[in-house]
């Protein structure tokens, strides 16, 4: 048996954690025959909720799962560790301004960065899907210096399979059938699904996006709006947030950073922009179209830009902007 993966989960005693722990500790993320630490971060009032979660995992009697260690204490969540997914986050509430939003989240995810910095493995590999999930992305990675920024992704596979299940049924088929939709930008209402490289696998052939569809309007309109909007449509109809979805994209996430992308494929990550050959501003988390191979995440180039879309990534990366400037001005306080 190989040495155990150290995980770190935070907001563990929430309800995405509540759909994805028993994914990691199964084997579905970092192999079937790799050994799992799970840790698990919540703030003290949680911690009697995490006590139950905790009972849970070992009730599953999982051969995979060699400890839990539930805290609420930065240096023992963050201790060693080889994977973080930063799930805990202040949500908006009612009359919440998103500049009081931003304000909350730049403290937990310049502490959380620290900590970082100071007790994980600077191998570590660092998923953060508590919203605003870009910028919280990019803060925790500006309070972890000594980590490279390669390490550190936000969560935008959520927004891409959802895309590729849009079209999926939209064709009749499975969404495994298609491939190579892209998620540009921010995880906001302003994140662009592109589809003008997708292909579909229609009886046993990869077809153009907008030849298996034969609905260029849809394409180019409720497709795209249904993908933005869809988790506002799911807390109206559930009454929570996606969960069950949520955790299924962070396994998908995490598992293709650990074990790397099918030959020919490619998915959606929030990535450090600078460098980026699409004129995508420098020194932001934005969702790009990657491979991954040994761990190591690399930005699809050479794709074709048309004027609809750079107007769409033009319009996300401009909202980026102004987030990450208004967040960096509150990490000094």
């Amino acid at each position: 048996m190989a040495e155990p993966v150290k995980v770190l989960v935070t907001g563990a005693a929430g309800q995405i954690a509540y759909s994805l722990l028993y994914s990691i500790a199964k084997g579905d993320v970092f192999g079937k025959d790799q050994p799992v630490v799970l840790v698990l971060l919540d703030i003290a009032p949680m911690m009697p909720v995490l006590e139950g979660v905790v009972m849970e995992l070992q009730d599953c009697a999982l051969p995979l799962l060699r400890e839990v260690i539930p805290t609420d204490k930065e240096e023992v969540a963050f201790k060693d560790l080889d994977a973080a997914i930063l799930v805990g986050s202040m949500p908006r509430r009612d009359g919440m301004e998103r500049k009081d939003l931003l304000k909350a989240n730049v403290a937990i995810f310049k502490s959380q960065g620290e900590a970082l910095d100071k007790y994980a493995k600077k191998t570590v590999k660092v998923l953060v899907v508590g919203n605003p999930a870009n910028t919280n992305c990019l803060i925790a990675a500006k309070s972890a210096p000594s980590i490279p920024k390669a390490n550190f992704s936000c969560l935008t596979r959520l927004d891409h399979n959802r895309a590729c299940s849009q079209v999926a049924m939209r064709c009749g088929i499975s969404a495994e059938f298609v491939k190579n939709v892209i998620i540009w930008g921010n995880h906001s209402s302003t994140q662009y699904p592109d589809v003008h490289h997708c292909k579909v696998n229609v009886k046993g052939k990869d077809t153009a996006c907008f030849d298996a569809v034969k609905d260029e309007t849809w394409l180019k309109g409720d497709f795209i709006s249904t993908v933005q909007q869809r988790g506002a449509a799911v807390i109206k109809a559930r009454k929570l947030s996606s969960a069950m979805s949520a955790a299924k994209a962070i396994s998908d996430h995490m598992r293709d950073i650990w074990t790397g992308t099918q030959e020919g494929n490619f998915i959606s990550m929030g990535v450090y922009s600078s460098g980026n050959s699409y004129g995508i501003p420098e020194d932001l988390i934005y969702s790009f179209p990657v491979t991954i191979k040994d761990k190591t995440w690399k930005i699809v180039d050479g794709l074709a830009i048309n004027d609809f879309s750079r107007a769409k990534m033009d319009a996300t990366a401009a909202e980026l902007v102004e987030e990450r400037d208004t967040a960096v001005s509150f990490l000094g306080v």
